[in-house]
């Protein structure tokens, strides 16, 4: 899975079209190998991103769950804390 897709499930507050639209772009990008298409191939990839939202939208809001909303700024400050111990981590093994 591409870094840069975040899950956008059972989140509170839930998911906004926006973040849909970015991680079916993410999602495009990766499979296509173009990070922006030529003008050649610029209509395929962009009718491919509403795709994907549309149906990424469509599955989030069909699915279900029993388990307690993930809170977003919660998720977001451990993934910083973990990715700050990744550096110093390297760092340290690099002796720096």
């Amino acid at each position: 899975m591409c870094r840069n897709i975040k899950t956008l499930f059972n989140f509170d507050p839930p998911v906004t079209g926006e973040e849909i639209q970015a991680a079916s772009l993410q999602f495009v990008r990766k499979i296509s190998g173009f990070n922006k298409p030529s003008r050649t191939n610029e209509a395929a990839f962009l009718a491919a991103v509403d795709e994907i939202a549309g149906i990424s939208t469509r599955l989030i809001h069909s699915l279900e769950t029993n388990a307690p909303p993930k809170n977003r700024e919660e998720r977001a400050a451990k993934a910083k804390a973990r990715a700050l111990g990744k550096v110093a981590l390297e760092s340290a093994r690099r002796g720096l």
